[in-house]
C-alpha cells in the first residue's frame, strides 16, 4: 500500500497547510478539508547532521526543506549525498527510524 501525501486545504479562502494548523494562517478560517499534495519539489536548503544521538543507525543524516509545486514546504530526509539547492526532488513516505521497535513514517526525498 503506498502512502499518500497529504494537507489541509481551507474551506474559507483555499489556502494549504502542512502540517495542520488550528487557524488558516491567511484568513482565519477553522474548517479544513483534507487534501492530496504533490510528490514533486525543489529542495530550497539542507543540512548534513553527524552528531546524531544514540538510536540511529547511520552516522550521517541529510535533511532538507522542499518546496512542493503548490508553494507548501515539508521537512524531511534526504537520501542522497550530492545534495544542491535548487535540485528537483520526489517526495515519498518512508520509515525514518523505529523507536522501541516501532517503525516511525516521514517525508523522504528523492533526487529526480
Amino acid at each position: 500500500m503506498e502512502s499518500k501525501i497529504m494537507g489541509y486545504q481551507c474551506q474559507k479562502c483555499g489556502k494549504i497547510h502542512y502540517p495542520f494548523h488550528l487557524r488558516c494562517s491567511s484568513c482565519g478560517g477553522r474548517d479544513f478539508e483534507l487534501c492530496d499534495l504533490p510528490d514533486e519539489g525543489v529542495l530550497l536548503t539542507f543540512t548534513r547532521l553527524s552528531a546524531l544521538p544514540e538510536g540511529y543507525d547511520v552516522r550521517t543524516l541529510n535533511l532538507g526543506i522542499v518546496e512542493l509545486s503548490n508553494g507548501v514546504r515539508v521537512t524531511g530526509q534526504v537520501l542522497t549525498d550530492n545534495m544542491k539547492i535548487g535540485m528537483r526532488v520526489k517526495v515519498t513516505v518512508g520509515t525514518v527510524r523505529e523507536i522501541m521497535g516501532e517503525p516511525v513514517a516521514g517525508f523522504q526525498f528523492l533526487a529526480t
